[in-house]
């Protein structure tokens, strides 16, 4: 039954929340009493599916006060990012619909608005941070350019006007020489700078709300404490309120006044920082808490934490992988006659070994030339120096000479699903190998497969389908399974679990840390992720500008480092404590 409007008053009023002003506009204040800049009530998203409509989001409601930051945790399709999508007003019509609720901006209802008048809120009174900066700039405008169409596109500015205020917010977000920078295409800036620009580009409106979808998931992790650093400075600065994003629980102590928690679509608990950190009531929350890796957690012992019953592996002192002065260089530049100068190497006379049933920890920031080791290593670029794998020499080897050496050594990258061919199905991935390398019948291969899905903790039908039917966790648990087809002695994880939620980040470690010890797998394990360095490795090397600066065992490296680059890295690991941020800033 439609509700007059003296019954919509009582309603409001019994909620503690709204107080009618006008027919158009509602003053809304949160639970605390204070106004809330925006408010979601009762919001429902229907996915149109073959069978019919699906809910995917499911009676969400929560308020965001001004000056003061939100934070939406939860895992991968907990409806996360839908929320985000239903304020912008970006879901996809042909895929995804609001059904029901309201979405308050200042009192005014903006679900159904028409276009024109959600174009001007969008960017203008509402802006967005996407997690991946690069797919969200245009690749053939200047970074200017761009800054200057969203400046115009909501604010009457001249050119010449929207081109300063431009400059100002690249300093404003602490960019050096904004004036060049201005002049640059996205892909001449790293990923932390494209994320600063995304940032300039969403304030330099001045925004009442910004919504910053897992914004620092892919950068290092001191980047990300100046990124997160930055978002606290202009929201002082400008008085913005934030909704942000993520799955990474040290982000969320370090960002929020309230967290809000997300399962399945809905909001299983929401409260202060302080309250949901140190007294979760549901148990998802205290999973989720659970499976933060804290940095500091295996002081003490230089072995990562047994996770199998299975008895371990004796070690051998003849080393799996062994590397001496390994370089690489890109863009060499030479003559006619094959001389000429050498532009400076990406890998610079890096050494390091590695035993059976071990794993070094190989940590650093973006352009370390971390992922460049792990390539040379396998011969995948070209590198000087030597590379040993089961004391046979790699460096300089054919495609054709190197196969033999390719089943004793294995790759697994960070994207499993653009390391999977969309075409094959999951069998024929995993298989794969086995039919290069002429191992078994068809027969065999089938029963191989099956064998290795279930020692990833997958079942056996997994092979009949397509990797687009899969989470992520499970599509890296799958190309794990490839990489063990041809019973490897060394693996190469590069970045392999970066894009994973926290819980399946966990399940994925434990796993491979089984297979070490029912396998003695040899590991080079490649990260920016000091906390999950700390529990994978046995040694740990840590790589700056392209070459060591301080290798030691687990113990040597995270409880007394000897360089300063070191505990930098170090203290920029975020903790999962909100009592330590708020301390901190007292003090």
């Amino acid at each position: 039954m439609r509700r007059s409007p003296d019954q919509r008053d009582r309603r409001y009023a019994q909620l503690g929340r709204v107080l009618l002003l006008s027919k158009d506009r509602l003053r809304v204040t949160s639970q605390s009493g204070r106004p809330a800049v925006l408010s979601v009530r009762n919001l429902s998203v229907d996915a149109r599916t073959p069978e019919g409509l699906k809910r995917i989001l499911d009676d969400v409601s929560f308020d965001l006060e001004p000056g003061k930051t939100l934070c939406l945790a939860g895992e991968s399709g907990s409806g996360k990012s839908v929320t985000s999508l239903s304020i912008m007003g970006l879901l996809p019509k042909t895929s995804l619909k609001v059904a029901s609720g309201q979405i308050l901006l200042e009192g005014r209802n903006i679900v159904g608005i028409p276009h024109r008048a959600l174009r001007r809120i969008r960017g203008g009174e509402v802006a967005m941070i996407f997690q991946e900066p690069m797919t969200s700039l245009n690749p053939v405008m200047t970074i200017g350019e761009q800054l200057v169409e969203a400046i115009r596109e909501h604010q009457a500015n001249t050119a010449d006007n929207a081109a300063q205020i431009a400059k100002s917010m690249l300093d404003a977000v602490h960019i050096n020489d904004a004036a060049r920078r201005l002049k640059q295409y996205p892909h001449e800036l790293s990923g932390g700078m494209r994320q600063r620009v995304m940032i300039a580009m969403a304030l330099s409106c001045r925004p009442k709300v910004l919504i910053a979808d897992e914004p620092t998931t892919a950068l290092d992790v001191t980047v990300q404490a100046q990124i997160l650093t930055l978002m606290r400075e202009l929201r002082s600065e400008f008085n913005t309120s934030i909704l942000l994003i993520t799955h990474d629980m040290g982000v969320v102590a370090e960002m929020a006044d309230r967290v809000a928690i997300m399962q399945h679509g809905r909001i299983v608990e929401e409260g202060d920082a302080l309250t949901v950190f140190g007294e979760p009531t549901q148990p998802y929350t205290r999973e989720l808490l659970a499976a933060v890796p804290r940095l500091g957690a295996h002081a003490g012992t230089d072995e990562p934490p047994r996770v199998s019953d299975a008895p371990g592996r004796a070690v051998s002192d003849t080393p799996i992988l062994d590397v001496q002065k390994l370089s690489v260089t890109y863009g060499a530049k030479r003559g006619f006659f094959g001389k000429g100068v050498s532009s400076a190497p990406t890998v610079n006379e890096v050494s390091f070994a590695i035993k059976a049933g071990q794993t070094l920890g190989l940590v650093g920031e973006s352009g370390s030339g971390k992922s460049t080791t792990g390539k040379a290593v396998l011969n995948l670029i070209a590198f000087d120096g030597s590379v040993k794998i089961e004391g046979r020499e790699v460096q300089g080897l054919s495609p054709a000479k190197m196969q033999p050496t390719r089943r004793a050594a294995q790759m697994i990258f960070q994207d499993p699903y653009a390391s999977l061919d969309p075409r094959m199905n999951v069998g024929a991935a995993v298989a794969e190998p086995l039919v290069i390398h002429d191992v078994g019948n068809a027969s065999e291969r089938r029963d191989r497969v099956a064998a290795l899905l279930k020692r990833v903790g997958l079942t056996p039908d997994a092979a009949t389908r397509y990797p687009h039917e899969f989470s992520g966790g499970q599509r890296q648990r799958i190309c794990i399974a490839r990489a063990l087809a041809l019973e490897p002695k060394l693996i190469v994880a590069d970045e392999s679990v970066a894009a994973l939620d926290v819980s399946v980040r966990a399940r994925v470690l434990d796993l491979m840390l089984e297979l070490q010890e029912q396998m003695g797998l040899a590991y080079l394990f490649i990260s920016h992720d000091m906390a999950v360095i700390e529990k994978m490795s046995h040694h740990v090397a840590v790589m700056r500008g392209g070459r060591i600066v301080e290798i030691g065992t687990r113990r040597q490296v995270f409880e007394n480092p000897g360089d300063d680059y070191t505990r930098n890295l170090m203290a920029a690991v975020p903790i999962p404590d909100p009592a330590h941020y708020r301390q901190a800033q007292q003090g």
